[in-house]
């Protein structure tokens, strides 16, 4: 199991002892997009979905989820997050939402799994509150864009991270 952390010696997989390392400012972006029928495009963008604010009840569901990471993936840490943003872009040419979360730690591991988990759970929200009009939603392109702090320091993805939500 050369190079997977998550396994010891032996092949058994276990949560990574992050004891030892040094507690730095670590951040993490992801992004993902889904895609929909243009009519209900309409319906997120104007406001008009049945449930009411898709976007505004995404934003708080994908913060909700980065917070969790730990519950829903076994061999994560528990992290006090000092910050998440979660943005939404409307590309109207392609009928699609693009998501983009940023999370924020001063600890010993990083926060890729929570930007990751934010995105897809933002992108799943807006997929319930939209089903009853439009089964055919695509989820697509969920990926990390950047990560920073830590002893492997800074790695963007190839292309540049994009529209990234910063302070403010």
């Amino acid at each position: 199991m050369s190079g997977l952390t998550h396994f010891d010696a032996g092949g058994s997989a276990h949560m990574v002892d992050v004891g030892d390392k040094a507690v730095t400012h670590r951040i993490a972006v992801a992004a993902g997009r889904i895609r929909m029928l243009p009519a209900t495009f309409a319906l997120v963008r104007d406001g008009g979905a049945k449930k009411g604010d898709v976007l505004g009840v995404a934003r708080i569901a994908a913060i909700q989820a980065a917070k969790k990471t730990s519950e829903l993936i076994p061999l994560c840490h528990p992290l006090a997050i000092t910050r998440i943003a979660v943005d939404f872009a409307l590309d109207e040419p392609a009928s699609a939402v693009r998501c983009t979360a940023r999370v924020e730690t001063r600890g010993q591991t990083g926060v890729e799994m929570e930007a990751l988990t934010a995105v897809q759970i933002g992108l799943l929200t807006i997929y319930d509150m939209c089903k009853a009009v439009d089964r055919g939603m695509v989820i697509e392109d969920v990926r990390l864009l950047e990560k920073h702090g830590g002893k492997s320091g800074d790695w963007v993805a190839a292309g540049g991270a994009g529209d990234l939500p910063r302070d403010g």
